[in-house]
């Protein structure tokens, strides 16, 4: 596989898998359509996740653009795949899908800072996360 498509095994499952959810789409083929779905779900990675994402936007794959928003919004991901080739193609294929990225961005952002914030007050006042009075062990 690797002599075939150039890239490492991982990368050409990925490959193969997109290329197979684009034909089961197109034929009606369900069941391998999930599988592949299913698949690339699973296999998530950093120098993938962009066409993915595309391919999930263009073959109305719910679950798999969740799974890719998801793993793109974390910010330690964002960066890394704005700089590749894949997230260029997402710009020109589906623009669309931009605008949802940075919504779902914004939403785990705000997530966060919601969190630390409750955290760090928690610590202050001597209460949890859910508001309840906690007494400090010693």
């Amino acid at each position: 596989m690797q002599e075939l498509t150039g890239l490492n095994s991982k990368g050409a499952t990925t490959l193969m898998a997109q290329h197979l959810l684009a034909a089961a789409d197109r034929y009606g083929l369900e069941r391998v359509r999930l599988m592949c779905e299913t698949n690339l779900c699973e296999d998530v990675a950093i120098n993938t996740v962009a066409t993915t994402l595309a391919l999930a936007e263009q073959h109305h794959c719910f679950q798999l653009k969740a799974v890719c928003l998801k793993f793109v919004a974390q910010p330690e991901n964002l960066r890394a795949v704005m700089q590749t080739d894949g997230f260029e193609y997402l710009k020109e294929s589906c623009p669309s899908v931009l605008t949802e990225l940075l919504e779902y961005v914004a939403r785990f952002t705000e997530h966060s800072d919601y969190l630390c914030k409750h955290r760090n007050e928690a610590i202050l006042d001597g209460s949890d996360i859910n508001g309840r009075r906690v007494k400090q062990r010693l």
